[in-house]
């Protein structure tokens, strides 16, 4: 059997390879097709401001069927919210273009307008120096201490 895959290349595989496999045949009735783009945000980030930059961006790309268009949380860790930006189109061709094309400006987006609500590792430090003093200022106060010992 010859397959036409995705770079237009011709695949030729052995009838038995489908007979002993199962597969999906995506074409079948339509082509069209639903794909997803993860970002993982900040808590800080506002999910609905990036939900309403998600609808007018795919809004107004042509790669979009007009049928599908959503965003949700779809997990939480100690240190990011998951979100799953999900969106239709005509077929896999299209879609993968519209992934691309969402995934890069909502990064853009989040970069200029939340650049806080990029992922990052966070540390607590506890009460280092003395009674009262903030803690940076005591690590601080502590690397500075240290340099100079060693200039000596």
């Amino acid at each position: 059997m010859v397959v036409r895959i995705w770079d237009q290349r011709r695949l030729i595989v052995p009838l038995t390879y489908f007979i002993e496999k199962p597969f999906q045949n995506w074409t079948r009735r339509s082509s069209d097709i639903m794909g997803t783009v993860f970002l993982y945000v900040d808590y800080t980030v506002p999910v609905e401001e990036i939900r309403q930059e998600l609808q007018r961006l795919v809004h107004s790309s042509d790669l979009w069927d007009s049928k599908v268009c959503s965003l949700q949380v779809t997990n939480s860790t100690d240190r990011s919210m998951e979100l799953r930006c999900l969106m239709s189109s005509a077929d896999s061709s299209q879609n993968f273009d519209l992934r691309c094309h969402v995934r890069e400006r909502l990064i853009a987006y989040i970069q200029k307008n939340y650049p806080e609500g990029l992922p990052r590792v966070r540390t607590e430090l506890g009460q280092v120096g003395s009674a009262g003093e903030q803690p940076n200022k005591a690590v601080l106060r502590a690397a500075a201490d240290e340099s100079e010992g060693r200039a000596a």
